[in-house]
């Protein structure tokens, strides 16, 4: 049981691999023109409990997702809503993929690096750098796609194999399309070069060629092999004439009668012209000999000299660009784009791009079942090879899933000035729509909110205005966290923002009972009460405790402790405290009497620093002169000149206190008195 079991599991898993490894087929896109092309109740059917005959939805728009509720109105024959919890939809989960994560990281940096560019630079020595760029992001959704591949084949969740195998039939698709936007718009290949930059991308595209025939070569007999002739027409259809040859020759030896034959078909693929622009051949010269050619080959045909060999003799109607003989090979061609692609190498070489639509529309027509509805992708395809660049932004933008391709792609073509058809205005426009959607997709996530960033700030109409709003939500779990959000306000000068982060941190502060950091993100707030409400608090906890807490921060307040006069006090008073540490004692008296004469200190805390004041009355040196005795009497008196009815709310045992103190330091101030009189009165012979 266990070996069956095991070995049920192994041809799950390669089945997975077969179909993860096929060449993509006519609707990789269907499967998520979900969110953004269909009605709302479709888009909502999922949800738990949801009957459309009995309940109506209403939705908010969230920062990224959608929040749906039940709805007091009452639908025909139903009754009101029951259910009072609200769905979250999300319209973007790829970026909660740790793969796709990748994606969006790695395409930032090549994002960044593209708006470095100088505007003021010739166009000619701009278009490399932005064929550099389009084969950078291409490289970078190859990278993922081949990520998630081995991800799906090693996994032994069903579930999970079907998502990673879709994420990677999407992929697949917007490579496909990007590389032929690259080929049409950006590198703008023009005729001649344009054939062979058409049957690299349909080559990229159409790889299981190579590994069927390493299958077959790999075999005892390739030649023998079921899947040998497909593997020779495969590359003759793709244009690889000499991979095409080398396998021929196995069937050369096998059938030594037949040798003349083989070579003059070997001949006929060896002398087939190829344009090189690289070479002084002009297109003219290059049309020219592919005639003759061709002339040549057509010769062969009317001689009937394959006849004896009917493979033979279909490559070499293949050669002609026989269309019949093609769409025979439909199951080797796979698609339509290949059959187009195909047909121009071996009918028209030096097909022109305003040509291109022709061939393309007749070539689809004539490739796909007429009663069949094209699928997203053809018609994204056929736009592309229309040059119609905002239809391909258009359907890119209904068919997939979130906004990175349309957004990257329209940025890319936006710089290469081709947008501008219409309106000078309206490729920026569409380029900053599309990237502040993109954008705002991002700031949903709790890390990739730092790349959206960098998209708002190259969005010079409603960039800013959009990273003022999102940098709000971004919930400030630590200080971490918070202080790199200020960086990036304060990078920009948004001081509101910096502000606003810094009351919510301070408040958090609070509330947790860290009075040393609360000080310090209201002072960074620069917000005079909250600040004078967290000194009150140190205050407060000195009376109850005898000693300071945060001392490093309170020593080193320097200027921010004028931001309020409880700060003042507040800074003013450590450093009496240090000063008498230091056994400063005429500081730190001059110091405490300019805390209570200039009305700095708060009046509740003047009991305190009286009695601050009774070890230096005690001193055997006079410290205070008797002057400054006499301002201390006076504000004691000041003190309690009010307090002669006791207070009921206070228990009598501090009132009792209370009188104690105010004793000794009516004693101690006495005695100083009469000693610094006696000081000051004393003549030095």
């Amino acid at each position: 049981m266990r070996d069956q079991k095991e070995e049920r599991m192994r041809d799950q898993k390669e089945e997975r691999s077969d179909k993860l490894s096929q060449p993509i087929s006519h609707s990789p896109l269907q499967f998520h023109s979900l969110w953004l092309d269909g009605p709302l109740p479709t888009l909502f059917l999922p949800i738990p409990g949801f009957d459309s005959n009995q309940k109506h939805l209403g939705f908010v728009w969230g920062p990224g997702d959608i929040l749906v509720y039940e709805t007091i109105y009452k639908a025909s024959g139903g009754s009101a809503g029951g259910c009072p919890f609200v769905h979250e939809v999300r319209k973007d989960e790829d970026i909660y993929s740790p793969i796709l994560r990748k994606l969006f990281n790695e395409s930032h940096h090549i994002f960044v690096g593209l708006q470095r560019i100088r505007e003021d630079l010739p166009s000619k020595n701009k278009k490399p750098q932005f064929v550099s760029i389009s084969k950078n992001y291409r490289s970078v959704i190859r990278a993922c796609m081949e990520e998630l591949q081995q991800v799906a084949v090693s996994t032994q969740d069903a579930a999970l194999a079907t998502q990673y195998g879709n994420q990677v039939s999407i992929l697949l698709a917007v490579e496909l399309i990007w590389n032929l936007c690259e080929v049409l718009f950006i590198d703008a290949a023009p005729a001649g070069s344009l054939v062979l930059h058409l049957l690299d991308w349909v080559r990229l595209h159409k790889a299981d060629v190579d590994e069927k025939a390493r299958e077959v070569l790999a075999s005892e007999s390739p030649a023998e092999h079921q899947a040998y002739w497909d593997v020779v027409i495969s590359y003759v259809l793709q244009g690889r004439m000499d991979e095409a040859r080398q396998v021929l020759v196995k069937q050369a030896t096998l059938q030594p009668a037949a040798r003349a034959m083989f070579k003059l078909l070997d001949n006929l693929l060896m002398k087939m012209p190829i344009f090189n622009p690289g070479e002084t051949q002009t297109l003219t010269e290059f049309d020219v000999k592919w005639r003759h050619w061709r002339e040549e080959v057509d010769r062969c045909l009317q001689d009937q000299s394959f006849a004896s060999n009917p493979h033979l003799e279909d490559i070499c109607k293949i050669l002609v660009g026989d269309e019949d003989v093609l769409l025979e090979h439909k199951e080797l061609l796979s698609t339509w784009y290949h059959f187009l692609v195909t047909r121009l190498l071996f009918s028209h070489p030096t097909v022109k791009p305003t040509e291109l639509h022709y061939y393309a529309q007749s070539s689809m027509h004539m490739f796909l079942d007429t009663r069949s509805v094209p699928e997203p992708l053809d018609s994204i395809l056929l736009a592309a090879f229309e040059f119609d660049i905002h239809q391909v932004i258009k359907d890119c933008s209904i068919a997939l899933n979130n906004w990175w391709f349309v957004g990257h792609l329209t940025d890319l073509l936006d710089h290469c000035k081709l947008l501008q058809s219409h309106n000078l205005h309206f490729g920026s426009n569409l380029r900053e729509f599309l990237l502040l959607e993109y954008a705002s997709g991002l700031f949903t996530h709790h890390s990739l909110w730092q790349l959206a960033v960098d998209y708002f700030d190259h969005c010079p109409e409603f960039g800013r205005v959009y990273l003022e709003l999102q940098i709000e939500r971004v919930p400030l779990d630590t200080e971490r966290k918070a202080l790199k959000v200020i960086r990036i306000c304060e990078q920009r000068q948004m001081t509101e923002q910096v502000r606003s982060i810094c009351k919510i941190m301070a408040k958090k502060a609070l509330r947790n009972n860290r009075l040393g950091s609360a000080l310090s993100w209201s002072i960074r707030a620069k917000d005079a009460a909250f600040a004078t409400l967290i000194s009150e608090r140190f205050l407060q906890d000195y009376c109850a405790k005898g000693t300071f807490s945060d001392l490093d921060l309170i020593d080193n307040l320097g200027p921010a402790m004028l931001l309020s006069d409880r700060l003042t006090f507040l800074g003013k008073y450590r450093e009496f405290h240090r000063l008498y540490g230091e056994k400063r004692f005429s500081d730190a008296a001059k110091l405490l009497l300019s805390l209570m004469t200039a009305k700095i200190a708060p009046r509740s805390f003047w009991m305190t620093l009286l009695t601050d004041a009774l070890p230096l009355l005690e001193q055997k040196e006079v410290i205070f002169s008797a002057d400054q005795t006499h301002e201390l009497m006076f504000c004691l008196e000041e003190l309690t000149s009010g307090k002669s009815v006791p207070n009921p709310d206070r228990p009598m045992q501090d009132e009792d206190i209370e009188t104690t103190k105010i004793e000794l330091l009516r004693l101690a101030l006495a005695r100083n008195l009469a000693m610094a009189i006696v000081k000051e009165g004393t003549v030095e012979v």
